[in-house]
């Protein structure tokens, strides 16, 4: 009788964990099995190695001391005086995986960015050299080649749309240049915007994302990948980022036929629909992205938008943020008609576009790469969260995100963090501006930047190389 009461009490005790009032179905699926999925799926997570070769560093900079000058400087200047200066070598670690039996491994842009030399290592020991076929700053996505005899364990791409907040996820890598690693989390949330680019629409999850781990694969509890490691808040612990593997699936392909990316154009430049701006619209919702600015011959203007237009959908897809857009068409074929609903005056009203292409700029354009290259800057465009971030009022420009070692930024005083505002009296309102300007820069003449750096601005002049 008692083990009868007992198994009663146990069906009534468990039904009510899996029912809350109201009849919410809650707890009906466990956490996945994480020791069969990490040894079906680490194989095919591989660690990446690069080396640099960078300029020595130079004695005596100004710049270098923030305290005054260096009362060594003059010393060291005489003694290593004649001298041969020999390039150090950058070492680096990052993650990434395999996703084609003909070698192709998936990785971030800043994990292999600049490398003279990237090594790739297999979770059984064989090691490879690589070669960088494609890269995407933008993105932040690099596709790399290892030749191999034998066969590659593959990682199998999933659907990051069908993901939802609250899904178990496992992060593999190799963080702190230590062997693979697996980690375990959730989805905390989707759709992030963290300011590093112009196509910002991350995954973030608790599953721990160290540095190594940029690269690797997020996995969802079916064992696929559904996001690409690849940015952790600075001090924070427990949030970490990952670039949609959907977003990666729309360039894989450019990256392995031409090694860059073609996307497309549509010349608008777009706003937030705050409560207040949709009520002075006359609008009952806050959805969409208002157009502030039409490019002069853009496609927007050649299909008769104007500024003050909401554009409520693009080709079929319903805007609800207005970072959506960029995104959508940057992935749009270049020549494809696309309907666009937006509303104007009070009325919806609906338009068709033919996208063009993305004028070269930036890491699209060789002549910007290459000039960017040598300054040694890597920049983003500045967006409210970042002005958030670095306190200022400005609303236009672009962040310095990186300056590399030895480059010639870095000699000429400028840090991470630093707000270009002017290159040579040319504003510079964002990235596509800067790389159009910097593209233009002739070697061995003089450029000067003016800079906003906290509540200070200055002037900083280097000469091209």
């Amino acid at each position: 009788m008692r083990t009868a009461i007992s198994q009663v009490l146990m069906v009534v005790v468990t039904a009510s964990i899996l029912t809350l009032a109201g009849g919410t179905s809650f707890a009906k699926n466990g956490p996945p099995d994480f020791v069969e999925l990490s040894k079906k799926l680490t194989p095919a997570v591989v660690n990446i190695s690069t080396t640099k070769n960078v300029k020595p560093q130079q004695f005596n900079q100004p710049h270098a001391n923030p305290f005054g000058a260096d009362p060594f400087g003059d010393f060291f200047d005489r003694y290593f005086q004649g001298l041969p200066q020999r390039p150090q070598k950058q070492r680096g670690q990052g993650s990434g995986f395999v996703i084609s039996d003909e070698g192709y491994i998936l990785t971030n842009n800043h994990v292999v960015s600049g490398a003279d030399e990237i090594k790739v290592k297999l979770s059984d020991g064989r090691e490879f050299r690589g070669e960088l076929k494609g890269a995407d700053e933008k993105l932040d996505l690099a596709l790399i080649k290892i030749t191999s005899k034998n066969h590659l364990p593959l990682a199998n791409l999933g659907d990051s749309d069908a993901i939802e907040v609250g899904e178990w996820v496992l992060a593999i890598g190799n963080p702190f240049g230590l062997s693979q690693t697996v980690t375990a989390g959730i989805v905390s949330a989707k759709g992030r915007v963290i300011g590093s680019g112009p196509y910002d629409d991350f995954i973030q999850t608790d599953a721990s994302i160290n540095p190594g781990n940029s690269g690797g694969p997020l996995f969802n509890a079916k064992g696929e990948v559904i996001g690409i490691n690849t940015a952790i808040v600075a001090g924070g612990q427990g949030i970490g980022f990952a670039i949609p593997i959907n977003m990666a699936k729309t360039v894989i392909t450019q990256l392995r036929e031409t090694g860059k990316v073609t996307r497309g154009w549509l010349g608008v430049a777009v706003q937030p629909v705050t409560p207040d701006l949709a009520s002075s619209f006359g609008m009952k919702n806050d959805q969409g992205a208002l157009v502030s600015e039409v490019m002069k011959d853009s496609p927007a203007e050649k299909a008769g938008f104007q500024a003050g237009d909401i554009i409520l959908e693009f080709d079929g897809k319903i805007i609800t943020d207005m970072h959506e857009l960029p995104r959508l068409a940057a992935v749009t074929p270049v020549g494809k008609k696309a309907a666009v609903k937006l509303f104007r005056n009070g009325k919806t009203l609906e338009k068709t576009v033919t996208i063009e292409r993305m004028a070269d700029s930036g890491v699209t354009g060789q002549q910007a790469v290459k000039a960017q290259e040598n300054l040694g800057l890597v920049v983003t465009d500045l967006t409210k969260e970042l002005a958030a971030q670095l306190r200022t009022s400005e609303t236009r420009g672009v962040v310095v995100r990186e300056v590399k070692p030895g480059s010639l930024a870095e000699d000429a005083g400028i840090l991470r963090g630093d707000i270009i505002k002017q290159i040579n009296n040319a504003a510079i309102k964002n990235s596509s501006e800067y790389a159009k300007v910097v593209a233009t820069l002739k070697k061995g003449g003089l450029v000067r930047f003016l800079l906003q750096r906290g509540e200070s601005a200055l002037f900083v002049v280097m000469k091209v190389e």
